[in-house]
């Protein structure tokens, strides 16, 4: 996703509440309501979100008045007036009735907890590794990246950004990849290393 499309629409995971989330997991909710130009989500795919992955099983567009009081509360809206006047809140893009379920926690999870590296594992992440670096622009970004956040867990991404010499957008996308490796976690602010990260990187890879 281009970053222009990012700044358009916010994705459904970044919508979607906490306590909302909750609910999907206890499964009271299996139906979310959005007014977008582009659905942010297709049908058949799934979404990684706070509490684990979400399916999403179907994605349509509908007309407001077609939307019913059971579909509110599916929803998890207190009436069918409550979701209305959300839809109605912008103006913008059509509406879209996405239905979702809970379908598991967060295979990045138990990967990133996993401190102990076979050989085959340590070889494949730094083949890994060495494919960012060979494909950035920045040249070997990969370590430089590790070992600043095994050094300053928590520091703000822009400040990470400057001591590093790169872009703070540049630099959040790139590590979104080493967290999709299980090496990294994101904190409330910046970043840490995982138990993965760790044992690779005490590997000397």
């Amino acid at each position: 996703m281009q970053a222009s499309r990012r700044i358009a629409v916010y994705s459904l995971a970044m919508l979607i509440r906490r306590a909302q989330l909750d609910e999907i997991v206890a499964g009271r909710i299996s139906l979310a309501f959005r007014r977008w130009k582009t659905p942010t989500v297709k049908s058949g795919g799934t979404l990684r979100t706070a509490v684990g992955v979400l399916a999403i099983d179907a994605v349509d567009v509908v007309a407001l008045a077609s939307i019913t009081a059971r579909d509110a509360k599916a929803a998890g809206y207190p009436s069918l007036s409550a979701l209305v006047e959300h839809l109605n809140s912008r103006d913008d893009g059509v509406i879209y009735r996405v239905r979702l379920r809970y379908a598991g926690s967060d295979p990045r999870i138990a990967l990133r907890e996993s401190g102990s590296l076979s050989a085959d594992d340590l070889s494949a992440l730094t083949a890994k590794l060495d494919r960012l670096d060979a494909n950035s622009r920045h040249g070997a970004w990969t370590r430089q990246a590790l070992n600043a956040i095994r050094a300053n867990p928590g520091l703000y991404s822009g400040v990470l950004a400057t001591q590093l010499g790169f872009e703070r957008l540049w630099l959040k996308a790139q590590i979104r990849k080493l967290k999709e490796l299980g090496l990294t976690e994101s904190l409330e602010v910046g970043y840490r290393l995982s138990a993965r990260g760790e044992a690779l990187l005490s590997a000397g890879a």
